[in-house]
C-alpha cells in the first residue's frame, strides 16, 4: 500500500515551474553581458529537468541522476552569475532566474528521495552568494536563496512523512493479514473440533444410552462393541482424510469379525482434489472389504510420491498376544494383501 500524491500531478507542476524559469531567462536575455553562456545554462537546466521528471523507473532517484542535478546547479549558477553585473543600476531583476531554477531542480531531487544532494546544492548557492562581493549575505533574501531553501525543506519534510506513513500502512496491512490468517486458523480448528464431536456423538450415542439404561451392566457382545466404537473414535483423530462413510462401514465390519485395523493419515493426501480423494477412499474401502487379514494397516504416503495410500493386510501366526498389545506386525505374520493406491487414476491418463 502506497500513500502519496499522484506522480503525474507532481511531474506536471514541476514541468510548469521549470518552463517558467526558462521563459524568465529568455525575457531578460538582454541583461547578461553575453547571452551564449546563459543559453547553454538554459539547455543544461532543461535537460536535467526532463531527465528528472521522466515517468519511468523507481520513485527514488538514482545516485547518478542526483549527482548530475547537483552538477547542473553548480554549472548554471556559474554560467549565469558570471555574466551578470550585480552593481547594475536598477538591479538584475529576473536575470537571476538561475536561483529559482536551481531551487526547483533541487526540490525535485529532494522529492525523489535524494535529500543529501538537494541540501548540498542549497549549500553551494549560499556559498556562491556569499562570494559575490557586491551582494554578500543580503543576497540570500534578494536573490531568493531563502525561498529555494524553504522549498527544499518543505519537500524534505513532506516526502519523509509520506515515506514513513507508507511504511506504517504496509505494517498495518501485514498485521491485518496475520490477524486474518490467525482467525481463519482458529475457525478451522473450531470447525474441525465440532465436526469430530458430532461424529463421535453420532457413533457413540446409542451405546452411551445403553450404558445409562443398564447402569454399566453390559453383555460381552456389548463390551466388544464398546471397544469397536473406541477404535472408530480413534480413527476420527488419527485417520482424518482416510475416512468416508464407505471406509467407516468396512472398518467396523472388519473389527466386528475380530480384525485389528489401524488408519494413519500423516497429511500426504491433503492436496488431492475431491474427485481423486473419493476414488482413493473408495478403493481403500474395497481393499478392506476384500481381505480376511487379522491386521489391516492403511497409511498415507508423503507428498512427492505417485502413491497416495498403502494398505497392508497380515495374517497373524501368533497366539493373539500381538493383537492385545496393539502391535502392527511380527516376524511370523503372513502378508495377505499389499496394495498401493495411486494419487492419479492411471486408467484415465
Amino acid at each position: 500500500m502506497n500513500i502519496g500524491v499522484p506522480r503525474y500531478l507532481i511531474v506536471g507542476m514541476a514541468g510548469l515551474f521549470s518552463a517558467y524559469h526558462i521563459l524568465l531567462g529568455l525575457y531578460t536575455l538582454d541583461v547578461p553581458n553575453h547571452s551564449g553562456p546563459v543559453l547553454v545554462a538554459m539547455v543544461l537546466y532543461g535537460v536535467a529537468t526532463i531527465i528528472s521528471l521522466l515517468p519511468f523507473g523507481p520513485v527514488r532517484m538514482p545516485i547518478w541522476m542526483a549527482s548530475f542535478n547537483f552538477a547542473t546547479v553548480v554549472a548554471i549558477t556559474l554560467l549565469v552569475a558570471n555574466e551578470l553585473d550585480f552593481t547594475r543600476e536598477g538591479g538584475t531583476g529576473y536575470a537571476t532566474w538561475y536561483v529559482a531554477a536551481s531551487g526547483t531542480l533541487l526540490t525535485i531531487t529532494s522529492t525523489r528521495g535524494r535529500h543529501t544532494f538537494a541540501w548540498l546544492g542549497i549549500g553551494f548557492l549560499v556559498a556562491h552568494t556569499f562570494s559575490l562581493g557586491p551582494v554578500g549575505p543580503a543576497g540570500l533574501f534578494s536573490l531568493g536563496i531563502v525561498g529555494s531553501a524553504s522549498w527544499v525543506a518543505v519537500s524534505h519534510v513532506l516526502s519523509s512523512g509520506l515515506a514513513k506513513a507508507s511504511k506504517d500502512a504496509q505494517r498495518f496491512v501485514l498485521a491485518e493479514q496475520e490477524a486474518t490468517d490467525w482467525q481463519a486458523a482458529q475457525d478451522a480448528h473450531v470447525h474441525e473440533r465440532q465436526f469430530r464431536l458430532e461424529q463421535t456423538g453420532t457413533m457413540a450415542l446409542a451405546m452411551l444410552q445403553r450404558i445409562q439404561e443398564t447402569n454399566g451392566d453390559l453383555s460381552d457382545d456389548e463390551r466388544r462393541e464398546c471397544l469397536n466404537l473406541e477404535g472408530a473414535i480413534r480413527d476420527e483423530i488419527r485417520g482424518r482424510k482416510l475416512l468416508n462413510d464407505a471406509v467407516r462401514d468396512q472398518v467396523m465390519i472388519a473389527r466386528r469379525r475380530g480384525a485389528t485395523v489401524t488408519l494413519l493419515d500423516e497429511g500426504g493426501i491433503d492436496d488431492l482434489s475431491d474427485g481423486d480423494l473419493d476414488r482413493v477412499l473408495n478403493r481403500l474401502a474395497l481393499a478392506i472389504q476384500s481381505t480376511s487379514a487379522d491386521k489391516v494397516i492403511a497409511r498415507t504416503v508423503p507428498e512427492g510420491s505417485d502413491v497416495a495410500v498403502t494398505v497392508v493386510g497380515l495374517h497373524s501366526a501368533d497366539d493373539g498376544e500381538s493383537s492385545a498389545l496393539g502391535l502392527d506386525s511380527l516376524e511370523e505374520d503372513v502378508v495377505d494383501i499389499w496394495l498401493e493406491i495411486p494419487r492419479v487414476d492411471t486408467a484415465n491418463v
